[in-house]
Order: structure tokens, then C-alpha cells, then sequence
């Protein structure tokens, strides 16, 4: 009767995400009295997974695993928490995660709330609080169905250590054909990626192009952060697309999102509301970005932006 988590991984190496899953699952696991299973995929840190809280690892390694594939990893999902009792099921809000987890609710027939910002306030009836209407609002949800399947918010509930061991067991789950061929895959390395990032640094029309993206990139360094842009920019083609951050890009739920010449049109402050400190650096007072930030600078981005970058450096420096 174990709590199970689907512990995401990418190149092999545990995703954030992952931890902070398997954190939530075991602050559940401890209010029911039971502990907590972790399925990972072609992982090879799976280890660490006990100081997070799980007790249990079922590590998958097969080679056609190594492309996400929905149909499948839903499938190995399912076969894992059927084998381990599981009545609770939890998985990440990545986009991987929101691909797979209609077909993991229908396979295990659960109740799926999605975007999940804190653990239960009750567990009969078992009750979690979600985002809603693209996080201006939160509902309380009734889960009622035997099986509970829960995708938890990036960064909402925190990564937290246990300091406990897990058991590392082989999971060799049966895996059908899904008829989908992947032909490649294209991925940015060496870059904090968007989805993993505690901290985003986004650039806008205001740095009026391409060639001055070199501001964004350095106080992205400077900060350990990912790099994002708005919709128009990478309409414009000064960014890729796989940047491009809002309700029509990728939603983010970051600690830290500093928006450089971005007006703020409704579809990105959307996606980005659920981050929790917000600022932006912008020459209109007027721009409706400024409405929606805790923290706001009137000012031209390539003067502000280059003096706020070496205070940043020396701020580090003097802190080494």
C-alpha cells in the first residue's frame, strides 16, 4: 500500500523534479502510515532517492525506454504500482509528465488532479489544493476514486531531505510496441534548462534584437539561471522557440523570473503568475508588467541591466 512516485531523468541523471516528488510522496506516506516506492528509468543516480524519503527504488534500464514515449512509460508506471499495492501515485507537472498521466489515470481507472500545490489538507475525503484558472485562483479537489493520481506544481512544495536509504531493486516491466518511431532528437546541452531552473532571466522586444541577447545570457550566468524569451521574440526568430515562455509557451513556476524589456501581455503573465518573485526591468511605467510584479525598475535595460550584472559579480565575489 505504498505511496509510488515516478522519479523523472534526463541523460541518465535525476531531474529536480524528481526530488522534490519524492519528498511530497513521503510527507503523504507519513500521514498514512505507509512508505514510499520510486519507479526511475534509465537512471543512474537512483541512490540518492533515500535521503529524499523513498524506501523503495524499481529501477527500469532498457534501451527503448531511452526516448520518452508516453504510451510506454505510462504502461511501466502502471505495472509498478500495480505490483506495489499503491493507492496514491505521483508525478511531476513537466510536460512529460502531463503527456502521460491521462493514460496512467485510465490504466489504474484513478482520479487525476493536476498542478497540485500542497499535500492533502485531508485524506478522508482524501482533498488536494490546486491551481486554477492559470493560477489566479486555487480549488480544493475531492479525490474519490480507490486510486489517487497527483501531478505536483514545479517548486511548489520544496525539495526536502529525510536522510534515509532506499533499496535498489530491477524492474523488468513488459513493453509493447506503441507504434510511434522517434527519427531525433534535438536538445540544448551544457544550459540550466527552463524546467529545472530555480531562476529564469527573460528577454523581450525591448532589446530590440538578437545581437544584444548577450545582456540576458550574462546575468543569467551571473545567477545560475536559464535563459527564456517572450512570445513575439521567438516569433521573430531572434530566439528558439523551445524558449519561449507563457501560456501559450512554457509555463514556469520558478522562485526567481526577472523580465528585461517584456510589456507583459496577458497570455505571458499567465504563464509565468505561478513564479513567486517576480521582476522586470522596463522603460514604460505604463506597461502592464509592472501591475503584476513584486518588484519593478523604470529604466533602459542596456544601462540598468550591465550595472545590475557586475553588482551581482562582486556581491558573489566578496561571498565565495
Amino acid at each position: 500500500m505504498s505511496v509510488l512516485v515516478y522519479t523523472e531523468s534526463e541523460n541518465g541523471k535525476l531531474k529536480k523534479a524528481a526530488l522534490e516528488c519524492v519528498s511530497y510522496a513521503k510527507a503523504i506516506a507519513d500521514e498514512m502510515g505507509t512508505s514510499v516506492t520510486a519507479v526511475a528509468i534509465n537512471a543512474n543516480d537512483t541512490d540518492a532517492l533515500g535521503n529524499y524519503g523513498a524506501s523503495k527504488v524499481l529501477n527500469v534500464n532498457n534501451d527503448v525506454l531511452n526516448t520518452f514515449n508516453a504510451k510506454q512509460y505510462a504502461s511501466v508506471i502502471e505495472q509498478a504500482a500495480k505490483q506495489e499495492g499503491a493507492t496514491v501515485a505521483v508525478l511531476s507537472s513537466s510536460a512529460d509528465s502531463k503527456y502521460l498521466a491521462p493514460l496512467l489515470a485510465v490504466g489504474l481507472e484513478a482520479g487525476y488532479v493536476s498542478n497540485v500545490v500542497e499535500k492533502p489538507s485531508s485524506l478522508s475525503p482524501f482533498t488536494v489544493k490546486r491551481t486554477a484558472f492559470t493560477n489566479k485562483a486555487f480549488a480544493n479537489t475531492e479525490i474519490s476514486t480507490d486510486v489517487k493520481l497527483i501531478g505536483l506544481s514545479n517548486n511548489s512544495f520544496g525539495v526536502v531531505e529525510s536522510g534515509g536509504s532506499a533499496s535498489v531493486e530491477d524492474f523488468s516491466p513488459s513493453i509493447a510496441d506503441s507504434g510511434v518511431s522517434v527519427e531525433s532528437v534535438d536538445k540544448a546541452v551544457g544550459k540550466v534548462t527552463i524546467a529545472d531552473a530555480e531562476v529564469v532571466v527573460s528577454g523581450g522586444r525591448g532589446l530590440k534584437g538578437p545581437e544584444n541577447w548577450g545582456l540576458v545570457e550574462n546575468l543569467a550566468e551571473v545567477l545560475g539561471a536559464a535563459t527564456a524569451c517572450s512570445k513575439p521574440v521567438s516569433d521573430l526568430g531572434w530566439r528558439s522557440h523551445s524558449e519561449h515562455v507563457g501560456q501559450t509557451g512554457k509555463p514556469v513556476a520558478t522562485n526567481l523570473y526577472i523580465a528585461i524589456g517584456i510589456s507583459g501581455a496577458i497570455q505571458h503573465l499567465a504563464g509565468i503568475s505561478a513564479s513567486k518573485v517576480k521582476v522586470v526591468i522596463n522603460t514604460d511605467p505604463e506597461a502592464p508588467f509592472f501591475k503584476a510584479a513584486d518588484y519593478g525598475i523604470v529604466g533602459d535595460a542596456f544601462e540598468v541591466v550591465p550595472v545590475l550584472t557586475e553588482k551581482l559579480k562582486a556581491f558573489k565575489a566578496q561571498n565565495a
